[in-house]
């Protein structure tokens, strides 16, 4: 199994600049890690075992009969799953499906997503990444240019005063010019929230509409008498099914119909991953909303910005950022909060400092009349 996972270890890097919130890198770390796992267990039989296997009569070689039900599709009869297991059906959702010399296909439940789960798995893993790599790539490296190795803060202090100097100046020029650049990071987490719940309306229609309420179904049925209910896992992922027929010329030429009763060990496996994915994609979209609602009141509140600074960096003063705020737009916020989360505490502290005394130096120079040196 660890053969298996180590090619994953290269998405499992610690990255000392942070670009992003937390909330956002369960998007594209966790998240991702776990969909790419997800989609290389159900591919590995040795340890979820073959994922088809069919009772067969002599007739027909069992590996034709199990490549053939896996390719076509696997069916249980919707109103045997109401029956009782051992007296009436031998099995939920198994009997006899000939009624009056036909099939009823309308109570037939056909099941074809399961040759599909560990693309689906990749692809879902794929979709997460995006706002990922779209933010990475509008950002192009700034966070990590300006912080210059600050963020240990060893060096001389020659060294030090430079680079402080250095993004003073960056702040300074560029002051005002960073609202378009937070506003791209607030789209990328509003494409993540938008992915979410997209995502859990895919695995719906991957599931014929009955993914939606999956993990209330399941936590239901584990509280009521489960013999006055059905069972939501062994409906969506049944591990016994039906085949559909299989026909074949007899010795004489005429057409012979078989069916054959199916295992499918797979879905032991399905649906543990996906009761997991259903409360993983609700918390995370829980956790996403309340993010952008929080990026709504930073964006038209200056004063739940000073609140925010004061609350993460307690070394800045309250003036200094009162400063700052005050006379600067939120994209710049939103870059200073982002390096305050890289560079060294003391670093940043002093920045902040020296950045709101030639904002008071400026401003007051133009209300002197004073033009600027």
């Amino acid at each position: 199994m660890l053969d298996v996972f180590r090619g994953l270890k290269n998405l499992i890097k610690v990255n000392y600049v942070h670009i992003d919130s937390p909330v956002f890198r369960l998007h594209y770390s966790i998240t991702v890690i776990l969909l790419i796992s997800f989609s290389l267990i159900v591919t590995t039989r040795q340890y979820v075992g073959n994922p088809i296997d069919c009772i067969h009569t002599k007739d027909i070689p069992e590996d034709v009969l199990n490549t053939y039900c896996w390719i076509h599709s696997t069916y249980t009869l919707k109103s045997f799953f109401h029956k009782k297991v051992g007296v009436e059906v031998p099995y939920p959702g198994i009997g006899n499906s000939r009624e009056k010399g036909k099939e009823d296909i309308s109570d037939m439940k056909i099941y074809k997503y399961y040759q599909w789960v560990c693309f689906c798995l990749f692809f879902q893993a794929m979709l997460f990444y995006a706002p990922r790599w779209l933010w990475k790539s509008w950002e192009g490296g700034k966070i990590r240019a300006l912080m210059m190795d600050l963020d240990v803060g060893v060096c001389t202090e020659i060294e030090k005063k430079t680079k402080k100097k250095l993004i003073l100046d960056y702040l300074w020029e560029n002051l005002r010019y960073h609202n378009w650049w937070a506003y791209r990071y607030y789209l990328c987490e509003g494409l993540a929230l938008i992915n979410v719940i997209g995502q859990m309306f895919l695995m719906n229609r991957f599931f014929d509409g009955e993914f939606m309420t999956f993990g209330l179904d399941v936590i239901a049925y584990m509280e009521s008498d489960q013999e006055d209910r059905i069972d939501p896992m062994i409906y969506i992922f049944p591990r016994m099914v039906k085949c559909t027929l299989f026909n074949k010329f007899g010795s004489s030429g005429e057409v012979e119909r078989h069916d054959a009763l199916c295992i499918l060990p797979l879905n032991v496996v399905n649906e543990k991953i996906y009761v997991f994915l259903w409360f993983w994609f609700v918390i995370l979209g829980f956790l996403t909303f309340i993010t952008l609602v929080y990026r709504v009141v930073i964006i038209f509140s200056p004063r739940m910005r000073v609140y925010m600074m004061r609350m993460r960096f307690r070394l800045v003063r309250r003036d200094n950022v009162d400063t700052i705020v005050r006379r600067s737009k939120m994209g710049d916020w939103y870059l200073l909060y982002i390096l305050g989360e890289n560079l060294d505490s003391v670093i940043f502290r002093d920045i902040m400092h020296e950045f709101a005394n030639k904002l008071n130096h400026n401003y007051q120079h133009h209300i002197h009349g004073v033009p600027d040196a």
